[in-house]
């Protein structure tokens, strides 16, 4: 579909090659390009491209945000935050909710469309997945991820990507664009400034990992680069990360757009270059074709002056027009099966379960002495606490806004009997420092046969830079730990509701609360979501995607990104509660492992087998969770690496076989030069519902194994 002069026409008959929708999309894209003029192209590489009248070219906002559910563009499905939808360690229902985000993404799309609206936030190029590593947990941002974990980020990334962009052989459904490229999380305060320094090792093991299973497994037609530099080069304008890697190395052939005015840093904060002309010659020249922000007008000058080929702006061009054409937005409608989605999945119902769905399967019990699940039938209940009744807390950050929300406080109301009197009082703030709420608060939970406590953060405590920032400790935010004191001081069972979304040191509760729920941000329907886990009518089964440290003197310092003493592949701490961490209302048993063929030689794969069954009276989920321990390693690598897992539900006493693979590029260490390898030598397997916290340990809910790797060594890489 083309514009000329602001009317939509279909008939291509006669016209330029580059409408006619039979010829290849490359023929098409060279024509249009090559009609341009220099100054037509360079519009073209601004995120808010005008419209080229006269070769019907619309105006085209390519800045549009889909983190969890469509954001920033009015009604929209709003799913738990990132952080949650890792918590579920669900590759196919996350594949499942990226779905419902590009139907409703296409959806409203075509709607505005129809009106005329072509501004921020309404076109179809999507700047998610965040599949930074949250390596610090006081980063702001940390919620925007997948965790801490590479292997477990880059499942659910490329589940994501896959889910975003569709599976029709013709078009992309919308355009995923995995961020931010690369080795980027905080200081948020120092981002435009910041060099995040890091050894090929750590580069290798750790930060690229998830980028590189983005663009070969999912196909990410683009990606954004990072405020920060990496290693002394701004990462939106890096030779080493946008042209030796992503280009040379990954075969890259998408297009890269910058963060949001991150090229006018090159000059002004990371003083790398003097004027604009050389940061945008900079970034052009090493592989940044669109520019968030109007720098990239300057192109004019940087190619007039010979800063900048034609012949390169022209490549840069092309690409950001094939993913236009990828798009369908130069074909009639009727040629475009995503056009045909029709509005009304916006909000739908069908969405609005599984927001539901995933809420509750985000949802992990850290911690319960039997308490949970309560009954309905309870007589009275207290639900305190900042976030009991709190929208935001429910939304996270680059949200959309929920038609209908349920909050805590209305879950539970809705949950129990009709003869349970439901006390509420919010008793202090999430930040200040006032206690004037506790004592109404002590009074209620008195009255009360037990007491809910939905306690942690928000999105306008934590968040990007200039909306929350980092945090500086990981302890409960001002009077909340005296307000949970007070209210186990009256006696009345506790149970804690955290609500955040990064973790929080909750040592005290850990000692004392009846139970402890991590439900993050959980979107629209997180509320009914915890009352169902709370109630029974759900059993949980989330699992921890990052650690959960007992205080930040844990840690080394927030600038440092070595990865030495950080995630739960490398701190030799004792966590307050590990990666992976999990527990249900219902128990399970591992037996019979296989490991096949074993010995296996150098470039070989195996297959790992295990029998799961649920050994207790209740149904519910177990997430199959495999570790893998290189013994015989000649450089250093993890102490574990999580390698597969696998989402599975099991009635009382059925049990199941589950199976993984484990590939060449699985067992690799990486060393010293960054290069992945397998060596010879022993390898433990470790498999559970859990992570194993020391070698050799062994329960029915962990079951260990070996297997040894023969032969020379030999390189491993990933394989589409």
């Amino acid at each position: 579909m083309v514009c000329q002069n602001g009317k939509e026409s279909m008939d291509y008959q006669g016209k330029a090659a580059y409408l006619d929708p039979i010829l290849p999309i490359d023929e098409r894209v060279d024509d249009l390009v090559g009609r341009m003029t220099l100054e037509e192209k360079v519009s073209q590489t601004l995120h808010g491209a005008p419209a080229i009248a006269r070769l019907g070219v619309p105006t085209y906002n390519w800045w549009n945000e889909c983190l969890h559910g469509v954001g920033r563009a009015g009604i929209a499905t709003v799913f738990p935050q990132a952080i949650g939808l890792a918590a579920t360690w669900n590759a196919d229902l996350i594949y499942e909710v990226a779905t419902a985000i590009s139907d409703e993404a296409r959806a409203k799309h075509h709607e505005f469309v129809r009106q005329g609206i072509r501004d921020i936030y309404t076109g179809l190029t999507f700047w998610s997945p965040n599949i930074n590593i949250f390596r610090d947990p006081r980063w702001g941002r940390g919620q925007e991820t997948y965790g801490e974990d590479p292997y477990l980020t880059s499942r659910l990334g490329v589940a994501f990507v896959r889910g975003l962009q569709g599976d029709d052989p013709r078009y992309l459904k919308v355009v995923a664009t995995p961020k931010h490229f690369a080795v980027h999380s905080g200081p948020e305060a120092e981002r435009h400034s910041f060099d995040a320094v890091v050894d090929k090792k750590d580069l290798w093991e750790t930060y690229l990992p998830a980028f590189e299973a983005a663009i070969k497994e999912g196909k990410a037609r683009s990606i954004m680069g990072a405020y920060n530099r990496t290693n002394g080069e701004p990462c939106c304008g890096s030779k080493t990360l946008l042209g030796d890697i992503l280009r040379l190395k990954w075969g890259f052939d998408g297009y890269v757009v910058s963060d949001c005015w991150a090229i006018s840093d090159f000059y002004k904060y990371h003083k790398i270059v003097d004027t604009p002309v050389e940061a945008v010659a900079m970034a052009m020249n090493n592989g940044c074709d669109l520019c968030c922000g109007t720098l990239y007008s300057f192109l004019v000058d940087a190619v007039k002056e010979g800063l900048v080929e034609e012949a390169t702006l022209d490549q840069a061009v092309k690409r950001l027009f094939r993913a236009r054409f990828e798009l369908g937005m130069f074909d009639s409608p009727e040629m475009v099966g995503y056009a045909q989605i029709p509005y009304e999945v916006n909000d739908s119902d069908e969405h609005r379960k599984l927001a539901l769905k995933t809420a509750q399967e985000s949802i992990v019990l850290l911690k319960n002495d039997g308490i949970l699940p309560l009954s309905k039938e309870i007589k009275s209940i207290a639900v305190i606490g900042p976030n009991s009744d709190n929208l935001d807390a429910l939304l996270g950050n680059y949200n959309g806004i929920p038609s209908r929300y349920t909050t805590p406080l209305y879950g539970i109301k809705d949950i129990v009997s009709p003869e349970t009197t439901v006390y509420h009082t919010q008793g202090c703030d999430l930040k200040d420092t006032s206690t004037k709420g506790f004592a109404v608060a002590k009074e209620l939970a008195s009255k009360a046969e037990a007491a809910i406590l939905c306690l942690g953060l928000s999105p306008r405590i934590e968040g990007e830079e200039g909306d929350g920032g980092d945090l500086e400790d990981i302890n409960l935010l001002g009077v909340q730990e005296d307000l949970l004191r007070a209210i186990y001081d009256t006696g009345t069972p506790t149970i804690v509701v955290l609500m955040s979304g990064s973790p929080i040191a909750v040592n005290w509760a850990e000692e004392n609360a009846a139970a402890i729920l991590a439900a993050w941000y959980p979107g629209e329907e997180g509320g009914r979501a915890i009352a169902d886990v709370i109630f029974g009518d759900y059993n949980p089964a989330g699992r921890l995607p990052i650690t959960f440290y007992k205080s930040i003197d844990d840690l080394p310092d927030f600038e440092d990104y070595r990865m030495e003493n950080r995630t739960y592949r490398y701190f030799k701490g004792e966590p307050l509660y590990p990666f992976g961490h999990g527990l249900s209302y219902t128990t399970f048993a591992y037996s019979d492992l296989t490991i096949t063929p074993n010995p296996i030689q150098a470039g070989q794969g195996v297959q790992v087998e295990v029998t799961v069954e649920n050994t207790g009276d209740l149904p519910g989920d177990e997430v199959v969770q495999l570790y893998l321990t290189d013994l015989e390693a000649s450089v250093p690598v993890p102490i574990r690496s999580l390698q597969g897992f696998s989402r599975i539900h099991l009635a009382p006493k059925e049990n199941k076989t589950i199976c993984f693979t484990l590939t060449p590029y699985n067992m690799a260490l990486v060393d010293y030069a960054g290069k992945r390898i397998v060596e010879p030598g022993r390898f433990q397997v470790a498999l559970g519902g859990r992570q194993p916290m020391g070698p050799g340990e062994g329960s029915k809910d962990i079951i260990f194994g070996e297997f040894v790797v023969e032969g020379e060594r030999t390189e491993a890489k990933l394989t589409d």
